[in-house]
């Protein structure tokens, strides 16, 4: 196998450079939490984030990512190049030492980064540690230099006329290091680029690199720094186009954090987008190298941190809050987010506090709480600044202290600023934004108290539930069925029809509120909808809780008729707005009912049957059916409007027994999928006309006017 050193080969310098790399190899996980996929992606995250330092520091301008066929990746750059000339005190080069030695590079107290990603200083070691080959290229000064290593150690790959592999030839170095000179370019010209091999024995056979998580973190990392344009190319045969060409995207935004948000944000705005930006500064503890003794030395340091927020409400309660520390981004929160979230809290609870009387808050409403005011917000806070204190190397949580109380501070002062204008258009927006605030944090009372009792009732407490339900008598969740039924006739007879040990029957009159357009507070007085929430007990909005819904299956029971189908339309609204879990659980359903009856005439004595179809294109297939066979049957065939004019055996048995019925699931079957439904749900039935007309001009054309029930 390649790889592995002769005793011949083996001396006291590889003992010197492979001294801590050792350590990583026999403990990967400590520095990129695993050796699946995503640690084959976070050793990738270590190249280009010393790439994106460069470019934080306005050295670099452009990246290019590239995925190659043979399993291995490459990241180029146009910043200042890694330093190619002798590092005092240690007598290598500034490549090797960045590449073999940990906790060594730019990033340690001297200055050469003010905020940086790749702050631990083992980034580009480890991956070197974790590679079977590596190569790395600098220009500088005119020249192209170049150092090749295999699991970290330096030397030089016999490629000849073959392609670059970890299988070729290898030469390590025994009595000195050497940087070859490869070749000549322009005196202006500086960058790095560095081409990696995992190694398999490793990373597990099955990780690989996943295309769509690098661009969603390289479109994330253009919009975090403005004028930033990256390449990425894709040149693995499964992504190879007819024509032989790599999938290529290039991302470059001319925007920021306020670009960002509104990329993020998929609902309706209700403010503008709102940037906060400043800097604040705080002291630290941090070891400094002292350039006489040469060690490391404690020292108070004070540190400036630049903080740079955008913000917005929308019309929904999803909330998306993305965290960044000098652009890497940290999923698990941190003191920033913290920091973020509390300063928040206190200027809208002013705010309201100050428009107590115009919101008709009363001695009965308790305080906004943080869910309330997180409803409906998509926002970006990111933070820059020295040597951030992160809980581990993946960097998901930023530890240090101090940066919550900045940032804080600047989000309730500048938020406070912009949200108390005077001005008329400013005024209506902070207007709107306070009424939706206190609307939620109304509806997360209702919804608490719906959740007190909304629980199953026994006898002495089944009056706590609308009088209009009809419950089931079991208490197996699973089990249990809520039939939603249009109107009060087809209650009668679904009654009859169902089987009431699981089956619980709710009626609604007509048309529900469409939630679309509705403010949460106008939900709540809502008699219908408030029913629906409270017969199915497991609260709405952001308190929807999944686990305490008390029934398996929701079905909605309409007319198979517009007025029917619009119905259900205004259910699903209801559904996908205030209790999506059940939906994305796949709890939600449609009832079947049919459309037609065909009563088949009894020959030989025998008695007639009945057959029931669902289409019009059913019911000419039955009919010729009964034709081919000589069958009779009775003319005219029967048409149901409404569930009201069938009997309760025949609802039974076409509409609700388990064993005849059919049943049409809703479900969503991934993220693409929900955003379109976010846009079909916004335009079909939100409050703006323009976008609904032009969506039934554009499709006016692929209608059938023989399909339209007129």
């Amino acid at each position: 196998m390649y790889g592995v050193s002769t005793s011949e080969e083996y001396s006291a310098r590889h003992l010197q450079v492979l001294g801590g790399l050792d350590a990583v190899r026999k403990r990967p996980g400590m520095y990129i939490g695993t050796t699946d996929s995503r640690g084959l992606m976070h050793c990738l995250w270590e190249i280009i984030d010393n790439a994106v330092d460069e470019a934080l520091e306005g050295f670099a301008h452009n990246i290019r990512v590239i995925l190659y066929g043979d399993g291995s990746v490459a990241v180029h750059d146009d910043g200042r190049g890694v330093p190619v000339d002798t590092v005092p005190g240690v007598g290598l080069s500034g490549v090797e030492v960045v590449y073999t030695r940990l906790h060594a590079g730019g990033k340690f107290g001297s200055g050469s980064y003010s905020a940086s990603g790749g702050l631990h200083g083992v980034g580009a070691s480890v991956v070197n540690a974790l590679s079977a080959r590596m190569d790395v290229q600098v220009d500088r000064g005119g020249k192209t230099y170049q150092m090749q290593f295999r699991r970290g150690e330096p030397g030089v790959y016999s490629d000849g006329q073959k392609q670059p592999s970890p299988e070729n030839p290898f030469k390590a170095f025994t009595d000195g290091s050497e940087l070859a000179i490869v070749g000549k370019t322009a005196k202006k010209k500086t960058g790095t680029r560095v081409r990696y091999w995992a190694d398999p024995e490793i990373f597990l056979s099955t990780a690989e690199f996943s295309y769509e998580e690098l661009i969603e973190r390289v479109r994330q990392t253009a919009f975090l720094i403005p004028d930033l344009s990256i390449v990425v190319e894709d040149h693995r045969a499964e992504a190879v186009g007819e024509d032989g060409n790599p999938v290529t995207q290039e991302f470059r935004y001319e925007g920021g954090t306020k670009d960002f948000v509104d990329f993020l944000a998929a609902d309706r705005a209700v403010t503008d987008t709102i940037r906060i930006s400043g800097e604040g500064t705080y002291e630290e503890k941090a070891q400094v190298l002292d350039k006489k003794s040469g060690h490391l030395r404690a020292k108070s340091v004070e540190r400036t941190a630049t903080v740079d927020v955008a913000l917005r409400w929308g019309t929904g309660y999803e909330t998306r809050v993305e965290s960044f520390v000098n652009i890497i981004r940290t999923p698990e929160g941190g003191t920033h987010q913290t920091g973020f979230e509390q300063g928040l809290l206190k200027a809208m609870r002013a705010l309201v506090d100050k428009n107590s009387r115009k919101l008709k808050i009363t001695s009965r409403d308790v305080r906004i709480e943080k869910d309330d005011v997180l409803a409906g917000l998509t926002a970006v806070v990111t933070v820059r600044m020295a040597e951030p204190q992160f809980e581990g190397q993946t960097k998901e949580v930023l530890g240090t202290a101090p940066i919550r109380q900045i940032v804080s501070t600047m989000v309730t002062e500048q938020l406070t600023e912009v949200l108390g204008s005077s001005k008329r258009d400013q005024k209506t927006e902070t207007n709107r934004l306070l009424e939706k605030v206190v609307a939620e944090m109304r509806v997360r009372v209702s919804a608490r108290m719906h959740k007190e009792i909304s629980r199953r009732k026994n006898a002495l407490e089944s009056s706590a539930m609308p009088a209009k339900l009809a419950d089931c008598r079991s208490e197996d969740v699973e089990n249990a069925e809520l039939f939603i039924v249009e109107g009060d006739s087809a209650l009668g007879t679904a009654k009859l029809a169902r089987d009431s040990e699981f089956q619980a029957l709710l009626p609604i009159r007509g048309k529900i509120l469409n939630v679309q357009k509705a403010s949460p507070a106008e939900i709540l007085r809502n008699a219908e909808v408030s029913a629906i929430i409270q017969v199915i007990g497991a609260g709405s909005g952001r308190t929807f809780n999944v686990d305490n819904a008390r029934y398996g299956k929701v079905i909605m029971m309409t007319d198979a008729d517009v007025d029917g189908a619009h119905i259900r339309t205004l259910l699903l609204t209801l559904f996908f707005r205030y209790m999506r879990p059940l939906i994305e659980e796949g709890r939600v359903y449609a009832a079947v009912p049919p459309l037609h009856r065909i009563e088949v005439a009894g020959s030989g004595g025998k008695k007639g049957r009945y057959i029931y179809t669902y289409s019009e294109a059913q019911l000419h297939q039955e009919i010729r059916k009964l034709e081919r066979a000589g069958k009779r049957y009775k003319e005219p065939i029967q048409r149901y409007k409404g569930l009201g004019e069938m009997d309760a055996q025949q609802l039974a048995e076409t509409t609700m027994d388990r064993d005849k019925r059919t049943l049409r699931r809703i479900d969503i079957e991934d993220e693409a999928a929900l955003r379109e439904a976010e846009s079909v749900f916004d335009v079909l039935m939100g409050s703006e006309v323009a976008p609904r007309r032009q969506f039934i001009v554009d499709g006016a054309d692929d209608i059938s006017m023989d399909a339209i029930d007129a």
